[in-house]
């Protein structure tokens, strides 16, 4: 897994020291560090088990040089009485010692304050060794710390000018998935997830291989790997501008563009498993339907031709969705011209392979499909059809009612899929390319809501 990320605010890094034991240094951590803040009112906030502070915030007259196994190498340990005190809003640190927080404000900014008027003698008889140790002593280690700067006078620079090779960038975009930590009604506008803590499990439901990605480009920096998600989910329910989000993130519109499909393709193949259905439903009666989401219109006309939809009288992509009765999507078929039409769709699909001997798949009445699944042993349940009867039976509208009353579940799913508003306005010539990407990420989210469908039903 990896390391949990720092908590304080501003700061995107990873890894770092954990909340001390001690009930009053830890209660001067949480001060230290403003989280939660809002105004001039602050809210409490407990850190976990597993919340850390990296290294950043801290001074080097924090640590302590130690050797191990006898060798000469020293190793930094964090004294047991330190805490944070190096943060984006504060200029200079705010360590105890008036004479080191003088001495670090003189070589950052190249000037001394009025009230520092003691001797060169003075100074160095404030610190405890002279350049010599002290230079052995900070930067002779047995393991490497990049996440610190070494120097004082890095030390007492704001956090925001330490070289980004080193780190992610630590300033927070105008729009951040940290500031909705407790607010669940923006991340559901944003993301259309409940809370937070769905958010994050979301994301670790795409394993590690979400901070390790091939992207588009190049390897995006710029934002943290929870923002790039964020980004994503922001794209896909809002459908907001590339142009948008680069000024909301912060970054450049190629950026965004690199992000974004680099996410897109990754969600998908992350969420893509046909074997996956067999495994958890081995007898499970899929219900299947299909639906169409406008595009823009193409300038070829073959492609005009192919796009467009008679039903919906406007250029459209189409595809297959398939639910359990339970209310989980669990098939998604690519994306189709809106001129394909429901059979060919599923001629085209894999559904037959997926499914065992003696399962039914229902459907509505435009999936007349029973001869292209009858070979596998596989039935298909649709509403019985009049031809040429003024009426049914009972015992036939008794058995119609039954099949409605659980395919009307698959259009509720595709409901609660489009209200991502990228399925909604017409998908333009880079995201039509996308669509079957773009749509099956849609609908897996689907699942991580709250499901439609009781446990009473």
């Amino acid at each position: 897994m990896p390391s949990t990320c720092c908590c304080v605010p501003n700061c995107s890094n990873r890894g770092g020291h954990v909340f001390p034991k001690n009930e009053k240094l830890k209660k001067k951590w949480i001060k230290a560090i403003k989280r939660n803040m809002d105004g001039n009112r602050y809210r409490l906030w407990k850190p976990s088990k597993t919340s850390v502070v990296c290294k950043l915030h801290f001074l080097p007259s924090d640590y302590k040089s130690e050797t191990t196994c006898g060798t000469v190498a020293l190793v930094k340990r964090l004294k047991s009485d330190a805490f944070p005190s190096v943060f984006p809003w504060i200029s200079t640190s705010t360590s105890n010692d008036r004479s080191v927080r003088q001495a670090k404000r003189s070589e950052a900014k190249g000037i001394v304050d009025s009230d520092s008027s003691e001797s060169s003698e003075d100074m160095q008889a404030n610190f405890p060794c002279d350049d010599a140790n002290v230079g052995n002593e900070i930067y002779y280690m047995a393991e490497p710390c990049v996440d610190v700067e070494m120097t004082v006078p890095n030390e007492s620079r704001n956090v925001l000018s330490i070289d980004s090779s080193l780190t992610q960038t630590l300033t927070w975009p105008s729009l951040c998935v940290e500031k909705f930590m407790f607010d669940s009604p923006g991340i559901m506008f944003y993301t259309g997830l409940q809370t937070y803590e769905d958010f994050t499990f979301v994301l670790a439901t795409l394993g590690n291989a979400a901070y390790d990605l091939n992207y588009l480009y190049y390897r995006s920096e710029q934002l943290s790997v929870e923002n790039q998600f964020f980004l994503t989910l922001i794209k896909l329910r809002q459908h907001k501008t590339n142009f948008e989000l680069s000024r909301l993130f912060n970054i450049s519109e190629t950026a965004v563009v690199n992000i974004w499909v680099t996410w897109v393709n990754f969600m998908s193949r992350q969420y893509e498993n046909p074997h996956d259905f067999k495994t958890k439903f081995p007898s499970t009666r899929i219900i299947i339907d299909g639906t169409e989401c406008p595009v823009m219109k193409p300038k070829s006309p073959i492609a005009q031709q192919s796009t467009f939809s008679t039903y919906k009288n406007r250029n459209t992509i189409k595809l297959l969705v398939g639910a359990t009765p339970g209310g989980l999507v669990n098939y998604v078929s690519p994306a189709y011209g809106g001129s394909t039409s429901d059979r060919q769709i599923c001629e085209r699909s894999n559904l037959s392979s997926i499914c065992d001997k003696g399962d039914s798949i229902m459907a509505d009445k435009g999936f007349n499909v029973q001869d292209l699944f009858a070979p596998y042993d596989v039935s298909i349940n649709i509403p019985t059809f009049f031809r040429k009867k003024n009426r049914m039976t009972g015992k036939t509208v008794l058995k119609d009612r039954a099949i409605s009353s659980k395919r009307v579940h698959i259009e509720r799913i595709i409901g609660l899929a489009k209200t991502y508003k990228i399925l909604k306005a017409p998908l333009n010539i880079t995201e039509t390319k996308l669509a079957s990407e773009i749509t099956f990420v849609c609908f897996m989210l689907c699942n991580f809501k709250t499901c439609i469908i009781p446990e009473t039903a």
